[in-house]
């Protein structure tokens, strides 16, 4: 460090020393100072007292008020437990409660139970989901009601609106999930008990128990009162249990042969049902054994063991803020009730998949549920005791399901190949014939139709030909065609099952969708493929089969015109309709063409002209009616012969 840095230093450590010391207070205002600051303290120290002294009488205040409030709380519930008592009699006071769901679970449902009402909450099929991919929820929240509305002591109790205690097994349940599975089992009770004073009667109440399984969509569900004859009035011999719920939509379209409703069974009688997806409603006046929500590929079946007294269901439509709501179904069925000191009233409930097999399997008629064609009998046997056989065994081995429609397609065109080959047969017989038609048709032009069509059927006489042969083949295979039609759109066994460019068998198969919002009247808003390559075979078969018939075809032009129409109306029916039945047609028209080609390879058809030829120079064979009518003519004295002269 160099001399002019050092005394730098030196000056600027001078200047601070002066500056402090001519700075420096003097003794006086030290001792100012002290006085003051003093005084400050005592000020601050009775300022704390004061605060204090603030404190304390704010707490005391705040316990006056509390205490003040606890008296009238006290005398508001008392007030308030008065006019529940006067409302709700012996159930004043289960109208209070805890919301508390109670989540059940097996294999396939997921149920959640609710002590309001003591009804199940909501429910969930495991093994599906709705079209949009989200679990399928079948009903959820207050969208259902589920209880009675009986008379007590003059008080209109509705058991939705009361808490009900929940029990698992016999034992107080303490907030668990239950979850069972296979052959396992547990009973969720729920009891509604009447009052004692402040608390409630433990021997009175009315309970509902649902005994669930692991691996089950049915279960029992009992409906029993104990000890309830004083509150509960019983001389009508019934109460009326009522159940409502608003169904959701759970599919991309809905069937206009298979759509919603409610369906019915009268005890030891037929099933009936409402109109499907329609406002309609219907009193039951005689004993039923179950009635059920019905929707294209689910229920809700609620099964009595011996059946209700009476009932009546109803279906409508009704405001709803869920975008999925589709209808809304109730009834109110009659429970017998002899006594409510000792009452078990039996049931079951059916919450799951409207399959075929497993609703026929509880031997109770749910599968009358799916409509295969009971209007007609036939229909109904072709499809239960043959299609769904069919199909369930190919389905059984693992096929992807469009691979399982076409071989059952191959099968039922094996099976009908003889009818096929009459019919084709009988149409070369036409067919050659023609060329005489023809004369015929040209001789009586212009002439009595009567003679002319006499003419025709001497002609088809004496060759040995019926003209209605290929006809009545037809009318066979007409049944199982009708029996497919209701298959398919029915069969749970498509939904959701894609192939190709069809992402769902059970709906329609768009490959184009119009935009903006755009519809063809009759059409839609969309192109399905698969009904557009229906329309374009059933047109070409229609126009094979028409040369194939030869001069039929001419004598009726009008028929002619419509059988080119029916494909085309046929576009608009199936455009939104189930893509596996289009499918199924489509490969039938296909199938056709190949029976078709491979008959006529074995046909030969100057033989068959031939063998009509030498038919001609035979005696016609007298039938056995005309015989039995010329004997009855000889017996009375008349010559047939001299008779016709």
């Amino acid at each position: 460090m160099d001399k002019n840095s050092i005394i730098g230093l030196v000056l600027i450590f001078a200047i601070f020393a002066g500056f402090s010391w001519w700075n420096a207070p003097t003794e006086e205002e030290i001792i100012a100072s002290q006085h003051k600051a003093d005084s400050i303290a005592q000020v601050q120290k009775e300022q704390g007292y004061q605060d204090s002294l603030y404190r304390i009488q704010a707490q005391q205040n705040r316990d006056l008020v509390i205490e003040e409030t606890n008296i009238v709380t006290t005398v508001d519930t008392s007030v308030q437990q008065q006019q529940l008592k006067e409302k709700y009699g012996a159930f004043a006071n289960s109208v209070i409660g805890e919301d508390q769901l109670i989540r059940f679970e097996n294999e396939v449902l997921k149920l959640d139970f609710t002590p309001k009402g003591g009804r199940i909450y909501s429910a969930e099929l495991l093994n599906y989901k709705s079209y949009d991919s989200l679990p399928l929820v079948l009903f959820k929240g207050d969208t259902a009601k589920f209880g009675f509305t009986f008379s007590a002591a003059n008080r209109l109790i509705n058991t939705q609106d009361h808490y009900f205690k929940t029990f698992v097994d016999g034992r107080e349940y303490n907030g668990q999930d239950i979850n069972i599975s296979g052959e396992e089992s547990v009973t969720i009770s729920m009891r509604l008990y009447a009052d004692a004073g402040n608390t409630y009667s433990n021997h009175q109440y009315i309970e509902y128990a649902y005994t669930l399984y692991g691996n089950k969509y049915m279960f029992d569900f009992h409906v029993r009162m104990k000890d309830m004859e004083t509150l509960i009035d019983s001389r009508q011999g019934f109460l009326d249990f009522n159940w409502m719920t608003n169904l959701r939509n759970q599919e991309k379209i809905v069937d206009r042969f298979n759509g919603s409703a409610i369906y019915y069974k009268f005890f030891q009688d037929d099933v009936d049902e409402l109109s499907d997806n329609d406002d309609d409603a219907e009193k039951l006046a005689s004993k039923v054994k179950w009635v059920s929500y019905k929707q294209r590929f689910f229920s809700m079946s609620l099964i009595a063991d011996e059946s209700f007294l009476n009932g009546e269901i109803k279906q409508f439509q009704s405001s709803s803020r869920d975008p999925k709501y589709e209808i809304t179904m109730e009834s109110a069925l009659a429970i017998p009730v002899v006594s409510a000191r000792e009452m078990d009233f039996g049931m079951q409930m059916y919450i799951g998949p409207n399959e075929f097999k497993r609703l026929k399997g509880y031997d109770l008629d749910l599968e009358r549920q799916i409509p295969i064609g009971w209007g007609f009998f036939l229909l109904a046997w072709i499809n239960e005791y043959i299609v769904i056989n069919v199909f369930t065994w190919l389905g059984g081995w693992g096929w992807n399901y469009g691979i399982v429609i076409l071989v059952l397609t191959v099968l039922l065109k094996v099976f009908l190949f003889p009818i096929a080959y009459k019919t084709y047969t009988s149409s070369a017989k036409m067919r050659v014939l023609k060329p005489e038609i023809d004369e015929i048709n040209e001789k009586f032009k212009g002439k009595d139709a009567v003679k002319k069509q006499q003419a025709t059927m001497d002609l088809y006489k004496k060759a040995g030909v019926n003209p209605l042969a290929g006809c009545i083949p037809m009318l066979l295979q007409m049944p199982i065609l009708f029996a497919i039609f209701r298959f398919f759109p029915s069969s749970i066994e498509l939904r959701q099952q894609s192939f190709l460019w069809a992402t769902d068998l059970s709906s329609y198969d768009s490959i184009w969708d119009f935009p903006n919002g755009f519809s063809i009247p009759f059409y839609g808003d969309h192109v399905s493929l698969f009904t557009l390559l229906m329309t374009v075979s059933t047109i070409i078969y229609t126009k094979v089969n028409s040369e194939m018939m030869g001069s039929s075809s001419t004598q009726m032009p009008g028929m002619k015109t419509m059988m080119y129409m029916m494909p085309i109306m046929f576009l608009g029916l199936f455009n939104e309709y189930a893509s596996g039945l289009s499918y199924y047609y489509f490969l039938a028209n296909i199938f056709t063409f190949a029976q078709m080609y491979l008959i006529r390879l074995t046909i030969n058809e100057d033989k068959i002209h031939a063998k009509l030829q030498a038919n001609k120079k035979k005696p016609v064979k007298k039938s056995k009616f005309q015989k039995k009518l010329e004997d009855m003519a000889k017996q009375r004295g008349l010559d047939p012969k001299q008779t016709k002269k």
